[in-house]
């Protein structure tokens, strides 16, 4: 499923860089995510592991739908307004061969573009993160499985944690049910059709007790003997989740005390299972800067000379740049994937609407059906992948 989704993503990204079309990496890699959970419900059983979300997924794509929009009506609103503000001619003219702007100028358009940068790589870095660790856990989980760096004091308190939670759960179970079912496959089955059953309390009681006295049993994550590594981290994975649905819906109704307590556990549980070490990060950050490098000038030429019929100025370059910083914190805050490539295009086209400089509709058209096309192109190109790297 990760190498499917992977290669699909690469393939795609390749494709419209060398058409020189501004395609969002992150439309891509949600269409390759979507490709193979959808390919897997197909073609296997269906689990709380199978399938696609659609609930994060309508999330994810509302941000990615409104999140151009924004960079469009603001960027021009912010033109409009400088105009009436900054009265400083050279702001409203486009760079002269290769004569460097003057010094105000060019401080404006670092810090700019800086910003966009950083803001870009603290919402599009988290994805490959997100994807190195997947392939680190799935074909190294004896090493990546659980956060080895997790001290044994960090353990002992996680321990504590899920004996409240137990008991807090053990009130909440209905008194005469009983497990017919391994306690993990009822949670998930709980995971997958966020129905609450009789036996779903009582189910998720027993993977946190006992999961806590196997860890118990080694004071340490490091220390848990390595073909028992996945499983480990699988229930406290699933008992995460679940508690999130819980939490949640406050389907049972806890007590505030109660939240706090089976927060605290969830809290100590995800430092264990989601962890980024900091090497993957500055991997990430490293690709980030050097595929910038390599890739530019394609990108760079389509958004300054063709969206709009005259060249992009300095001014509509720094308002559609600070509309994306703003735009991409924002989405940072509330945990949203965004398109920098999107929101910024749609900037400076904004910029260029507002400024009368009238809009290349050829290449505007090209970008929408790179927005249109990407999500299901990279959808049906992961999933046929996966469906033939299960063949092989």
């Amino acid at each position: 499923m990760v190498f499917a989704l992977l290669i699909a993503a690469i393939l795609w990204n390749l494709g419209t860089w060398w058409l020189g079309l501004p395609a969002s990496s992150s439309h891509t890699m949600v269409g390759s995510i979507i490709g193979v959970g959808i390919a897997n419900q197909l073609l296997m059983p269906h689990t709380g592991t199978s399938g696609v979300d659609w609930d994060q997924c309508i999330k994810v794509l509302k941000a990615l739908l409104i999140s151009p929009l924004i960079g469009f009506v603001f960027a021009g609103m912010l033109i409009l307004l400088a105009k009436q503000v900054a009265k400083y001619p050279e702001l409203y003219e486009a760079p002269k061969d290769n004569t460097p702007p003057p010094f105000p100028i060019r401080a404006l358009m670092v810090g700019t573009c800086t910003g966009v940068s950083f803001f870009h790589g603290s919402n599009d870095g988290q994805k490959g993160m997100g994807l190195i660790m997947l392939i680190l856990i799935g074909t190294v989980p004896t090493a990546y499985a659980l956060n080895h760096a997790v001290s044994p004091a960090q353990v002992q308190s996680y321990i504590v944690a899920s004996e409240s939670a137990g008991q807090i759960l053990q009130r909440h179970a209905e008194p005469t049910a009983a497990l017919t079912t391994n306690a993990r496959q009822t949670v998930t089955d709980y995971i997958r059709t966020k129905q609450l059953q009789p036996t779903t309390i009582l189910a998720l009681r027993k993977l946190i007790v006992d999961t806590t006295h196997e860890i118990g049993l080694y004071k340490q994550y490091k220390s848990v003997p390595p073909q028992e590594q996945a499983n480990v981290r699988n229930n406290m994975y699933v008992a995460s989740e679940a508690l999130r649905l819980m939490l949640k819906d406050n389907n049972p109704a806890f007590t505030p005390d109660e939240r706090k307590a089976l927060e605290s556990y969830k809290a100590k549980a995800d430092n264990a299972t989601k962890f980024i070490p900091t090497w993957v990060k500055v991997a990430v950050a490293l690709a980030l800067g050097l595929g910038t490098m390599v890739g530019w000038k394609r990108i760079v030429v389509t958004v300054g000379e063709r969206i709009g019929k005259d060249h992009l100025t300095y001014a509509q370059g720094a308002s559609a740049g600070l509309i994306a910083m703003g735009t991409i914190f924002a989405a940072d805050k509330f945990g949203l994937p965004v398109s920098t490539t999107h929101i910024l295009s749609s900037g400076v086209a904004g910029t260029m609407a507002a400024n009368g400089n009238g809009l290349r509709f050829a290449t505007i058209r090209n970008i929408a059906a790179g927005w249109v096309f990407t999500l299901p192109a990279a959808a049906l190109l992961s999933g046929t992948l996966y469906f033939l790297f299960r063949l092989i």
